[in-house]
């Protein structure tokens, strides 16, 4: 696809809007296809839509006769339009698709949750393969495996690989380091190609069997797999025999638990939509090799004058906008546009696509499982909103607020005598807990004392809101909350209100929550600028509300802290040594057998190993002793 991307000129003269605009814009447009932008006040883009011939679809606009008042809203709102042709109208869906994930129009259907799913890949790029989990581009060279609906899915299927395949799932350089099989070797989870335990022949055969599994091919491998554990019996060879068995067992067990493994859909995706009372939810699973691969709930935002098949042509668009597309897709109902869809998605896949909306057997029973499951998935989120609405309303009373908060933000602090220190921010509203607007702060400043919890909460406060100051709430990063939660009492509140002040945001409502005596959940006290501590009611469900908000900014910065201290406690020592590469580590290590190995050796014996000079030892020697 190359559109051409040239925006045509706004009009000259007075400042028109809405209709008039339009009308002036249809004018100069060309009657092919394209992409038109609806731009607000500010440069919002309002709306994205694509059309088969630019000037009559605007001209509909322009007319002034709208099928409902969302569309006449949009209209009266814009003030100006631009516009990209392209060569055909599946150009111009293509096109359509990326801008709208990209600018998030307000009045376009839009798929909030576009989060990259889980993979598995076999990498190829070592003479043994490496099992993994995957998410992202696919950057490593290797076989790639996916979707899987969710990381749960993807775990459970590595744990029966690595029984079923003995695969290696360890990272390069702990295989160069091995000098001896690890624990997973011992418990019959990896062939141990690391120390010669199975020849690289032998295990790439292995790497072959897992492959071939994967892709669907899994009652050949438990054919091959039983023919040999009977000659190994035949052969009197019983252990090699039991081993076979315990592999065959673990393939075995993925046929019981995937049970909804219909025989006629190798590769598929099913798309189940409900819509009601101006929400909708998608219920999407995923077939591959044969197998269920997982399923995943989706609540695109949407207009309640949307019709389904609209809701679900522009879900189904946005969803494969940076995803695989499999070839063919099942949907309970024909999306609109649905034979220019199909076009659109050949094009971009470079193999033949189909939509289908299933009329009878096999498959429309997994199409009718996916609409059971839309259905009570979206009855769910509803009944939770509405207890949630009325939470967020407790809230604004208990802390005198002049509406209900929809964007809660708290935060806490985590770390041991002050080393690894992180700042959590949860992010919290209408629709529950939003994670992916969860944010860590790596504590930074040198001058803080260890342990300056103030200090801290000051560092953090400042850089989420200077920045938000700097950007001035113009993307989701940077959106002015309604209520900050501050995890802890006076002092806390007193060093929060100083960053704001100083920063000139001082029309944020700003609360301490302090744990009660003994941290006894119940017993919290809330603290307000200018106004006594007091507590809510030992019972009250905004009580039980704020402590859940607390109890997640905490599992938060505890995790992001505990992953920082991982990460230090696995960087090795020898990687801080100037002089040592990947291929010098490597020797020392065989050498040593570990890091603390190498720690004890002496200069001398630093010097005799393969590719470190004297001048290297004692450099290596007086970096493990400089404390000495």
């Amino acid at each position: 696809m190359s559109p051409d991307a040239e925006p045509h000129a706004l009009a000259e003269g007075a400042p028109l809007t809405g209709a008039a605009l339009i009308r002036d814009q249809v004018r100069r447009l060309p009657d092919g296809p394209g992409v038109y932008r609806m731009i607000g006040e500010g440069g919002e883009v309002l709306y994205v839509g694509k059309a088969r011939s630019l000037k009559k679809r605007v001209l509909q606009y322009a007319q002034g006769r709208f099928h409902t008042q969302r569309i006449a809203l949009m209209v009266d709102l814009t003030r100006g339009m631009e516009f990209v042709t392209t060569r055909t109208e599946t150009d111009a869906l293509l096109l359509e698709i990326n801008l709208i994930k990209q600018m998030k129009p307000r009045f376009n259907v839009l798929l909030r949750d576009d989060k990259s799913f889980p993979e598995i890949v076999i990498r190829r790029d070592h003479p043994a393969a490496q099992l993994r989990k995957h998410r992202g581009a696919h950057t490593l060279r290797g076989d790639y495996f996916g979707p899987f609906a969710s990381a749960n899915a993807v775990n459970r299927t590595l744990n029966t690989l690595q029984k079923a395949f003995l695969l290696r799932s360890c990272t390069d350089s702990v295989y160069e380091g091995r000098t001896r099989p690890c624990m997973l070797h011992q418990i019959r989870r990896c062939a141990a190609p690391c120390t010669g335990a199975i020849s690289l022949e032998d295990y790439a055969a292995l790497v072959d069997q897992a492959e071939d599994f994967l892709r669907g091919r899994s009652r050949a491998v438990m054919t091959r797999l039983s023919e040999a554990m009977q000659a190994a019996s035949d052969d009197m060879e019983f252990e090699q025999a039991a081993r076979l068995r315990d592999r065959i067992r673990a393939l075995a067990a993925v046929s019981q638990e995937t049970l909804v493994n219909p025989e006629s859909l190798e590769e598929a995706d099913v798309f189940a939509l409900h819509s009601d009372g101006g929400q909708a939810c998608v219920q999407v699973f995923f077939f591959r090799a044969g197998q269920n691969w997982g399923n995943r709930a989706y609540f695109p935002r949407i207009d309640r004058t949307d019709p389904d098949p609209a809701i679900l042509a522009a879900f189904i668009g946005q969803f494969y906008d940076d995803r695989p597309i499999p070839k063919l897709i099942l949907a309970s109902c024909e999306p609109e546009e649905v034979d220019l869809l199909a076009e659109a998605f050949s094009l971009k896949s470079g193999r033949k696509v189909e939509i289908r909306r299933p009329e009878r057997g096999e498959k429309r029973a997994l199409v009718d499982e996916a609409l059971t499951n839309a259905r009570e998935a979206l009855g769910r989120r509803l009944a939770e909103g509405s207890a949630q609405s009325k939470l967020l309303t407790g809230v604004a009373e208990a802390f005198g607020l002049d509406a209900p908060p929809q964007r809660i933000e708290v935060y806490d602090n985590s770390h041991i005598m002050g080393t690894n220190a992180v700042g959590g921010m949860i992010v919290a509203g209408p629709e529950g807990f939003q994670k992916a607007q969860y944010r860590k702060f790596n504590i930074r400043s040198t001058e803080l004392t260890p342990g300056d919890d103030y200090g801290m909460m000051r560092e953090v406060l400042r850089r989420r809101f200077g920045r938000l100051v700097r950007e001035g709430g113009s993307g989701e990063t940077t959106v002015r909350p309604d209520l900050v939660l501050i995890d802890g009492g006076g002092g806390q509140l007193g060093a929060a209100l100083e960053v704001l002040t100083e920063l000139g945001v001082d029309d944020i409502p700003v609360v301490g929550v302090a744990k009660g005596p003994d941290r006894d959940a119940g017993l919290e006290r809330f603290f307000l600028p200018g106004q006594p501590p007091f507590m809510l009611e030992p019972k009250s469900p905004v009580l039980y509300f704020l402590q859940r908000l607390r109890d997640e900014a905490h599992r938060y910065a505890i995790g992001s802290h505990r992953a920082r201290r991982a990460a230090d406690l696995r960087r090795n020592p020898l990687d801080e040594i100037d002089g040592i590469g990947p291929g010098r580590k490597r020797a020392l290590l065989h050498a040593f057998g570990s890091a603390a190995g190498v720690a004890r050796a002496s200069a001398d014996d630093l010097e005799k190993v393969d590719g470190v000079s004297r001048a290297l030892a004692e450099r290596i020697f007086a970096a493990f002793h400089k404390e000495r």
